[in-house]
């Protein structure tokens, strides 16, 4: 009996929802929590780190005192925990970058060969467990943090390129527009969410509450993430029938062929790639 309740269920609402629909929401999901959790730490840091400001200089005019300078130095907050200096901090910063840097080729290639599900899931969970993890990264020392943040980077590094495999399985020609605005929309809602809600807790709590918030989300998408999405349509237990055939017939006719040969040549010489690399590249500086 219990079968059957949980098959109606699932036939009632794949009937109202469509799958590629659900693919597009979690993919949306996927995209904010991963920018969420590569930019807490710029938020957290300034409550983590005694960072002195320049000296200041004062003149003394009382007539009564020594003639001379004091000097004073400032502190952001003399509880912070950690004593870092700028070069630390920035090795801490920037280590996300060039562990996420490496993996987008890997990404790529493991999305195609394992499937988009897998290589973009384990990705976001290894990166969550790792956010969760930070706090207690930071108190080993910062080589530690470092390492956690590297690792961070090549985890979230599998992000798009399985994205992209996964919405070249699932998304028609004629909705790629406004599926694949909806999940990369993530990139934006995500800071931006991320950075009012982090602002507002570090304002009341401890600095490693964000940490565990964003993993914690995480760790929670990726559950959803198992049984919600696939690899493709042929491979989703509960759709319907009308969508399976609906995908099969707008996607069978543009099915990637093997073993292609990649173009480098004409790649490197073509202007509009060169034109959304610069692109691209301005835009991330930006962030």
């Amino acid at each position: 009996m219990s079968d059957e309740t949980s098959s109606s269920w699932k036939s009632t609402l794949t009937a109202c929802i469509p799958q590629r629909y659900v693919l597009g929401l979690m993919g949306f999901l996927a995209v904010a929590n991963a920018y969420a959790m590569r930019g807490i730490l710029n938020l957290a840091i300034t409550e983590m780190v005694v960072n002195p400001k320049n000296k200041a200089h004062h003149h003394v005019d009382d007539p009564n005192a020594c003639p001379g300078i004091l000097e004073v130095k400032n502190h952001t907050d003399p509880n912070n925990e950690f004593d870092w200096d700028e070069q630390t901090q920035g090795y801490i910063l920037s280590a996300f970058y060039w562990g996420y840097v490496l993996t987008h080729l890997p990404g790529g290639l493991l999305a195609q060969r394992f499937g988009g599900k897998q290589t973009l899931g384990l990705g976001i969970l290894g990166t969550a467990v790792l956010t969760l993890l930070t706090p207690f990264a930071a108190r080993a020392g910062p080589n530690w943090l470092i390492a956690v943040r590297l690792l961070e980077g090549l985890g979230e590094g599998t992000t798009f390129p399985a994205l992209n495999q996964l919405l070249a399985q699932w998304v028609p020609p004629l909705e790629r527009g406004r599926l694949g605005s909806l999940v990369f929309a993530g990139n934006q809602i995500g800071t931006v969410v991320s950075s009012a809600l982090s602002g507002l807790l570090l304002d009341v709590y401890d600095w490693p509450i964000i940490f565990y918030l964003f993993g914690s989300a995480g760790v929670l998408w990726y559950v959803f993430w198992i049984f919600l999405c696939y690899n493709d349509p042929a491979s989703h237990p509960f759709i319907t029938e009308k969508e399976k055939d609906y995908l099969e017939e707008t996607l069978g006719g543009i099915k990637r062929k093997e073993h292609l040969r990649v173009p480098w040549g004409s790649m490197a010489t073509s202007l509009p790639l060169w034109a959304l690399i610069i692109g691209q590249i301005g835009h991330d500086w930006g962030l």
